[in-house]
């Protein structure tokens, strides 16, 4: 078994696509093909269900996958390691976001990092908190910036970013609108706009709920907080948001407080207990960035209030 078997059969499983996966890999599909008929000749046992439109992982598949993205992460581990000693930075970085989480300009860090380390391939996938904090503890996902929201697997740390309250966000005509604070019992008969399952918000409000006594069911789910401020625009529903959102339509949706009870929404970076050198870079520049950014906004607010009390 190598290597280079073990990564065509980690891309067709992500693919799960042959002509997808060897266009990936900048191969035949014929070659693509015979690599992979042979790695399930020495293992005994097909590995995947081909039909005309999609590949399937049979049993074993599914069983060999987590193995086998451990083994190539180890070995590309390994590889920049020896380069880092050399003092090259090479190999790949795979970031992970939730999207709109605020703290980070990650278009912009993405950027300079590139142009820094034009030896590392850079790869970017958005999708929710939990699923990105378990590609970290899998090895799949170098860095990532995540909302905190309960137990850290094994092998994983967190450095925090920022942290900010939730909020209800409702049309100005809810009679949630006109209260001071709303109180989880209020809005369990409510219509909910939430994100789907594994997305910080989601994740936070269920707990909230569940610390309440109560299931939380969103009647309207989205991936994106855009359709979300839309929905509630339009007065079908009220979410459970940070106030960072409840920000972008300050003057058609109104924000209204939580009890403190409620968790907050923590925005951190979560890397291995042993990352990559290009991965130990990153969340390097991340984190001076983040504090240098934390330290102008303080500068400008002791100049403000100087200006105040001169006025």
């Amino acid at each position: 078994m190598e290597l280079r078997q073990l990564e065509h059969f980690v891309t067709v499983a992500d693919e799960r696509h042959f002509t997808r996966a060897a266009e990936l890999l900048h191969i035949s599909q014929s070659g693509l093909s015979a690599s992979i008929r042979a790695l399930e000749i020495e293992l005994g046992t097909s590995l995947f269900i081909r039909s005309t439109r999609r590949v399937e992982l049979t049993a074993a598949g599914q069983a060999l996958l987590a193995d086998a993205l451990r083994t190539l992460a180890s070995a590309a581990a390994a590889q920049n390691a020896v380069a880092a000693v050399r003092g090259l930075m090479r190999g790949r970085l795979t970031v992970g976001a939730e999207p709109c989480l605020g703290s980070v300009d990650l278009p912009a860090e993405l950027a300079r990092f590139r142009t820094a380390n034009q030896g590392v391939e850079v790869r970017l996938r958005q999708v929710g908190s939990v699923e990105l904090i378990e590609g970290v503890a899998s090895g799949t996902t170098d860095v990532a910036l995540v909302v905190v929201t309960g137990d850290t697997p094994p092998g994983v740390r967190l450095h925090p970013l920022s942290s900010q309250k939730m909020v209800v966000l409702c049309h100005p005509d809810h009679p949630v609108a006109s209260l001071d604070e709303v109180d989880l019992e209020t809005l369990r008969a409510e219509p909910l706009v939430g994100f789907q399952a594994g997305w910080g918000a989601h994740m936070l409000a269920r707990r909230a709920f569940a610390a309440a006594g109560f299931e939380y069911r969103a009647a309207l789910e989205v991936n994106d907080v855009h359709p979300l401020l839309e929905l509630v625009g339009y007065n079908l529903g009220v979410a459970i948001v940070p106030t960072s959102f409840a920000q972008k339509r300050p003057d058609d949706l109104v924000a209204v407080p939580l009890p403190a009870s409620v968790p907050e929404w923590t925005v951190a970076v979560a890397v291995a207990d042993e990352p990559s050198p290009a991965a130990s870079a990153f969340l390097e520049q991340l984190l001076e960035d983040v504090a240098a950014a934390r330290t102008g906004t303080e500068v400008l607010g002791a100049a403000d209030d100087r200006v105040g009390t001169a006025a």
